[in-house]
């Protein structure tokens, strides 16, 4: 189905790691979720799942988080895709990177994994060619684990920022729909 695209926010299911940086992909699914006035039903894939539209006439969008952990995200991912009929080209999956600063969102298309396993699965059950929305939460000071500082809230300095972080995550997914992925790369990866 060309006229729609799959959009997963990645992260840990239940309240308890919804605050996390490793789950800020769900929050900006849900976000767009609120924008679109979409409700969110279980799936049979292991995800809860809304559909709309940005606006009339523009492309339908399925939006899923996954009831699944961030480690095997690709196989309700693959599943989602085959039911609604969309090619991974399609696929747009919404994720935390510690290598990008805390407040940076970024377009990209392919490639590897860069050591994020919600991908690494996701390339293992999908294939490397879908889209990625790079939501930037910095690497730790000092010698912390970068594993215990994804799954640790924002900081108190950082929380005041995440709202808009989760918005231009959001605006970044409605750029590729409406106006393309050269086009989101271009608004999100230029100088403020």
């Amino acid at each position: 189905m060309a006229d729609a695209w799959l959009v997963v926010g990645l992260g840990n299911p239940g309240p308890d790691y919804a605050a996390h940086r490793h789950s800020v992909g769900q929050r900006v699914v849900d976000e767009l979720a609120r924008q679109i006035g979409a409700t969110f039903k279980r799936h049979k894939a292991n995800a809860m799942v809304a559909e709309g539209r940005f606006r009339p006439g523009t492309d339908k969008l399925v939006l899923a988080t996954l009831l699944s952990f961030m480690n095997t995200s690709g196989a309700p991912i693959t599943a989602l895709a085959k039911f609604f009929g969309i090619d991974p080209d399609h696929v747009i999956v919404i994720h935390d990177d510690i290598d990008l600063p805390f407040d940076t969102v970024r377009v990209k298309f392919g490639g590897g994994h860069g050591g994020q396993n919600g991908v690494r699965s996701t390339i293992q059950h999908l294939g490397a060619d879908f889209l990625r929305v790079r939501v930037g939460v910095g690497r730790p000071a000092g010698q912390k684990d970068p594993a215990v500082h994804v799954l640790e809230p924002f900081s108190k300095s950082e929380r005041e920022s995440v709202p808009n972080l989760i918005a231009d995550a959001a605006g970044a997914v409605e750029s590729i729909v409406i106006e393309g992925v050269t086009a989101a790369q271009q608004r999100y990866h230029s100088p403020a």
